[in-house]
């Protein structure tokens, strides 16, 4: 089973509540981590730019990908959001099933 983690960065708790809300509704994450007060560094349209950010770390098959990205792509703010995902090369063989349990639709 492909398991990933999705790095998406977002300005504030009410964006990274909505988007948890549907994924969750959804059955397209097992689990959303959001780690508050990220300061985000980055080169935007020849600037430097320093702002205060909510990191959501979404847990979820590889086939939910794409799903993932829409509900992102929707209800984010930013024109370019962060939407990174990353292979889990290993994990318990418990929490892999019961990722597995919760995103099944």
């Amino acid at each position: 089973m492909d398991i990933i983690v999705i790095y998406c960065t977002v300005p504030n708790k009410k964006i990274a509540k909505n988007i948890t809300k549907v994924l969750m509704k959804h059955k397209l994450a097992a689990c959303v981590s959001m780690i508050e007060n990220v300061k985000s560094v980055f080169s935007w349209e020849g600037e430097v730019c320093e702002e205060k950010e909510i990191l959501m770390m979404i847990k979820t098959r590889r086939a939910n990908y794409g799903r993932i990205k829409l509900v992102i792509e929707d209800l984010h703010t930013y024109n370019v959001p962060e939407i990174i995902a990353l292979p889990i090369v290993d994990c318990s063989e418990d929490y892999l099933k019961w990722l597995v349990k919760e995103t099944e639709s």
